[in-house]
């Protein structure tokens, strides 16, 4: 895969799959914003290169979705994971944390 892969660390526990997603071009970057600052790291993020369909089957099977990056956010949103007021911006890079609750 490419630096335009998706990097995915996926964590289960009992019924609920939380999943992160970013851009794979991320990885180990440092963004900062006023007093904001994210650290994209590896232990977090990085994981199994997955291409778009792979990562939205992902998402849409997951509970919990931490997504960084301007394509990984594109993906859930086109596809009505999530909504686009919901994406927090650091340095020009979106950030969106999706919850999905049962009933």
């Amino acid at each position: 895969m490419t630096e335009e892969s998706l990097s995915v660390r996926s964590l289960t526990w009992r019924d609920t799959t939380l999943i992160n997603i970013c851009d794979n071009s991320l990885i180990g970057k440092t963004l900062s914003e006023g007093k904001l600052k994210m650290h994209i790291s590896p232990a977090y993020f990085g994981g199994k290169l997955v291409d778009d369909s792979e990562a939205l089957k992902m998402m849409k099977e997951s509970s919990i979705i931490n997504l960084a990056g301007e394509k990984a956010v594109q993906i859930a949103v086109a596809n009505h994971l999530g909504h686009k007021e919901a994406i927090k911006m650091i340095q020009g890079v979106p950030f969106l944390m999706i919850y999905k609750f049962g009933l």
